[in-house]
């Protein structure tokens, strides 16, 4: 077990809240999550420093949105639960295995997320991270 500093698991909290951030502001969640993942933004918060790093999850969000000339709004939604825990364990992912979000994404697209969040909540946030880079493995 990776033991993460108290900025490390904020960082983990805030990308969660930005995540049910997304959702509450009505965008489809499939597109947010994929956008985020391959981001500048996001590239920023896998920085070992970065100003953005500082901000909250609102200031993220518009950072995004500005980044990507607008986020897609209406289509696919995931429950609040869902949404939280994919962004949480994004984010802890990165600190893990030292992988970039955009890396992470690859190997576990927000279908994925989606997809086994019902199995993989509950898990410790380590042994759900191996078992979507082993699902991965398995489709290659």
């Amino acid at each position: 077990m990776k033991t993460l500093t108290r900025q490390q698991y904020q960082l983990c909290d805030i990308q969660g809240r930005l995540f049910e951030l997304a959702l509450k502001g009505g965008y489809d969640c499939p597109a947010f999550i994929k956008a985020f993942m391959n981001s500048q933004t996001a590239a920023a918060l896998d920085d070992v420093y970065d100003r953005l790093q500082w901000a909250g999850e609102e200031y993220i969000l518009e950072e995004l949105a500005d980044e990507v000339h607008g986020l897609k709004m209406a289509g696919v939604t995931y429950a609040v639960e869902i949404m939280y825990w994919a962004g949480y364990t994004y984010r802890y992912w990165h600190y893990y295995t030292k992988e970039s979000s955009r890396e992470i994404y690859q190997t576990a697209d927000a279908e994925t997320m989606n997809a086994c969040w019902l199995g993989f909540h509950t898990l410790d946030v380590e042994m759900a991270i191996d078992d979507l880079k082993e699902i991965h493995a398995q489709t290659d």
